[in-house]
């Protein structure tokens, strides 16, 4: 969420970043929105201010004899005492409508973020491996198929399109990459491992961005939880409501869970294979940093989730994304992109953003620097270190051999009890 003060001293820099994103300009609503509020509230405190007058007004009337006027007083004091009660409550509504229309604007673009619209605009920092090429190259689905251990069908008979059944080795093979992850980023990158709730409440989806705007793309559970579209809500919304010491600043937590993502908006997107699933694994990062340090952070983190594919052996290439293309919370994302033989493309695998105090302010978290009085919000960072099932995908297609087996990686090996190859199961 963004500062109404800021907003206030900088409405044309609002209105700019917001025609970067494509979006349309907020920040005469929103100051509209602010000064009723703030008109109220002004009447409030001079209506409270009077009745503390008059109260004591009351006092010298009844010692000095005048009773009519003592009379004349206490009625204004109930008038008032009404006013103020009446006034409380729309105060309430107004800081409600303010803060559900601050809570709907994206986050602003920092200064070196590539302006476009749309995927398309998204500019290349670096490239790492060589993209492998086979006029026999298969897509992941048709491997996976013709070894027997990826199965659509059944998945469809048991929840529906978009979910996967995996068995034998390959669902071994899943596993081992997640594992595999895990302890890269808590062994060589630092980060500590949690094993957080998949079900979480409105002001958890609140405090990372998913709630109120995007509710369609979410798994409601019940009246009071959602399950979790990622391990960034449970991760982020850890020190939600918290005053954190500065100086033990970064924080870096890192879980392989389950999301879960009813993927509202991709109709007719990847509908074959495992690309886009309702149920997937991913491995998350996230940093929770002080002001200074969150760049810096941002670059460490893209870092820490390329590591995973230099491991595995696997091309990829590193993308800024365009204003267009952020996420709602983001001020800066890298996209990590796999090569993929099959489609004979690049495909997303890893976002890494950072998203200044938007979060920090969403979910009031705070900390504190040594000899300061005032606290300051925290910085959030999140990323994908990596997305498990695509990092499967992409093992499937990178070392595929032509006689349809697959290689198993030489980091993963050690995760696959000494397997060197995964072959069709026997009938």
């Amino acid at each position: 969420m963004l500062d109404i003060k800021w907003i206030r001293e900088n409405p044309q820099a609002l209105d700019e970043a917001l025609k970067k994103r494509g979006a349309d300009p907020e920040s005469a609503k929103l100051l509209a929105l602010d000064e009723a509020r703030r008109q109220h509230l002004t009447k409030l405190q001079e209506a409270q201010e009077r009745r503390n007058a008059a109260s004591k007004e009351i006092g010298k009337a009844m010692a000095s004899g005048d009773k009519e006027l003592a009379e004349k007083l206490k009625a204004e004091v109930s008038e008032l005492k009404s006013f103020v009660q009446d006034g409380e409550a729309e105060e309430r509504r107004h800081d409600a409508a303010l803060n559900d229309a601050l809570a709907r604007i994206p986050n602003v673009p920092l200064d070196d973020v590539p302006v476009g619209a749309d995927e398309n605009d998204n500019v290349e920092v670096r490239k790492h491996g060589e993209p492998k090429r086979a006029n026999w190259a298969k897509e992941h689905f048709e491997i996976g198929e013709a070894l027997g251990q990826m199965d659509f069908e059944r998945a469809a008979k048991l929840s529906g399109a978009r979910f996967t059944v995996l068995s034998g080795p390959l669902a071994r093979l899943e596993r081992a990459l997640g594992q595999f992850m895990l302890d890269l980023h808590t062994q060589e990158h630092g980060y500590t491992e949690v094993q957080p709730p998949l079900l979480v409440r409105d002001d958890a989806m609140f405090g990372t961005g998913q709630l109120p705007k995007f509710s369609d793309d979410l798994f409601r559970a019940g009246d009071d939880h959602w399950l979790i579209p990622t391990a960034e809500v449970s991760l982020t919304n850890l020190v939600r409501e918290e005053i954190l010491d500065g100086e033990k600043l970064p924080l870096r937590f890192t879980a392989l869970t389950p999301c879960f993502r009813s993927e509202a908006g991709s109709a007719g997107r990847d509908t074959r294979g495992m690309l886009r699933q309702h149920q997937f694994y991913k491995v998350e990062l996230v940093s929770i940093t002080d002001a200074e340090s969150a760049i810096d952070e941002h670059e460490r983190m893209t870092q820490c989730a390329e590591t995973v594919l230099k491991k595995l052996d696997l091309p990829f290439r590193t993308m800024v994304l365009c204003t267009g293309d952020m996420g709602f919370g983001a001020r800066k994302t890298y996209d990590l992109e796999v090569w993929l033989p099959g489609q004979n493309a690049y495909r997303e695998i890893s976002s890494c953003s950072v998203c200044g105090d938007f979060q920090g302010r969403r979910m009031n978290a705070r900390y504190r620097v040594a000899g300061e009085k005032q606290t300051r919000f925290v910085h959030t960072l999140n990323g994908s270190g990596t997305a498990v099932g695509r990092a499967l995908i992409a093992v499937l297609e990178n070392y595929q051999n032509e006689d349809g087996s697959v290689t198993i990686p030489s980091a993963l090996k050690p995760y696959m009890g000494g397997l060197e190859k995964i072959e069709a199961v026997e009938d």
